[in-house]
């Protein structure tokens, strides 16, 4: 590769979902910080969510990639005019970032389709030409890191480094003010304290079930003075709803009714987090939030980075476990052993520990 230092308009690929991204902007921003560059980032619909809270990202691209899980419908055509597009931004290189159990060398193909002439990426294979520079990778068969800790051992073989890789989100200067107005129109005291309460999951398998969160919220409210805000997308409301319709009093449901700023503010001024393994807990990471985690045995490198919280794990139910041999084998090897769903007074204990720890 040449010298890095030469790079000065770099592609980042991180093809996933919001979570995704948030997880490998630290290595983003290492790239920004060493090399004071342009940074593009090539993302899914989902991962563009976050876009405009990660300012070290000066550009996003928009584009469901076929080999990551979407309910887009693209064809080859559609991919041959990104990469077309892709060539008149003239980047210098590509960075490609992955999970353990996926393969780089698709997007690898579609940077060398649009002529980036630095390609850099996790390879399991040898990657020929599809890569010009490629780290052999171990995970998860010789070891496994957190997410966040490969992604920088990626740009580290540039020498790219920062001195503070905790997550990070930026938050509009208004946004808490905006905030509390619309809790307030809601019916909900802005000023009481509150607890986040996020059961929607994108994958069934993480799901926790309905009847626990009742009881959970319902332990809650006996425990604490704190309101207690459900929160999650537009297609969750019913669930969310449903859940605050059975604890009744002190509940309220915000799914669907906020932006990601209003989101990610709301995080930021709550007590703590309850939730599945989903992007909030990363949302809630870079806010530095206590969090109780309720997560499903699928992938061990994804759980809260360098913040207060608690993971209480559970099995995944073997007719929803993936195909996917990589993680069969995570799965056999750390997963063996069936551990039931948490109980509503084991998450009401961790959440007390941690809050007596703040």
């Amino acid at each position: 590769m040449q010298n890095p230092g030469n790079f000065k308009n770099i592609l980042c690929v991180r093809a996933d979902n919001m979570g995704d991204v948030i997880m490998s902007y630290p290595a983003i921003r290492a790239l920004k910080e060493t090399f004071d560059c342009k940074i593009t980032l090539l993302t899914s619909k989902s991962g563009n969510i976050i876009g405009d809270h990660l300012p070290a990202i000066d550009e996003v691209l928009t584009f469901d990639l076929p080999w990551v899980k979407s309910t887009s419908k693209n064809s080859g055509k559609d991919l041959s005019d990104l990469a077309e597009k892709l060539k008149t931004y003239h980047f210098d290189a590509a960075i490609i970032f992955t999970v353990y159990s996926q393969s780089a060398l698709p997007a690898a193909m579609l940077m060398m389709m649009a002529d980036i002439p630095e390609r850099l990426a996790y390879s399991r294979e040898n990657p020929y030409g599809l890569l010009t520079d490629w780290i052999p990778d171990l995970e998860p068969y010789d070891y496994i890191l957190h997410q966040v800790e490969r992604d920088l051992n990626l740009v580290k073989s540039l020498g790219a480094s920062l001195s503070e890789d905790s997550l990070s989100l930026k938050l509009n200067d208004n946004i808490i003010p905006e905030l509390r107005v619309k809790l307030s129109s809601l019916g909900i005291d802005p000023q009481k304290p509150f607890l986040i309460l996020h059961p929607g999951v994108s994958e069934e398998k993480r799901k926790y079930p309905t009847h626990l969160w009742i009881e959970t919220g319902k332990l809650l409210r006996e425990k604490y003075p704190f309101n207690l805000l459900i929160t999650g997308s537009e297609s969750e409301a019913a669930l969310a709803e449903s859940i605050q319709n059975e604890i009744g009093l002190k509940a309220f449901s915000l799914a669907g009714k906020l932006t990601i700023g209003e989101f990610i503010g709301l995080i930021s001024i709550s007590k703590a987090v309850i939730s599945v393994n989903t992007s909030t807990i990363h949302i809630a990471a870079a806010m530095k939030k206590p969090q109780v985690v309720l997560y499903a045995c699928t992938n061990p490198q994804h759980t809260p980075w360098k913040s207060p919280h608690k993971v209480l794990p559970f099995s995944v139910d073997k007719n929803l476990k993936s195909s996917n041999t990589i993680i069969k084998f995570v799965s056999e090897k750390l997963y063996n052993d069936f551990i039931p769903y948490p109980a509503p007074l084991e998450i009401t204990s961790s959440l007390k520990e941690l809050l007596d720890h703040v």
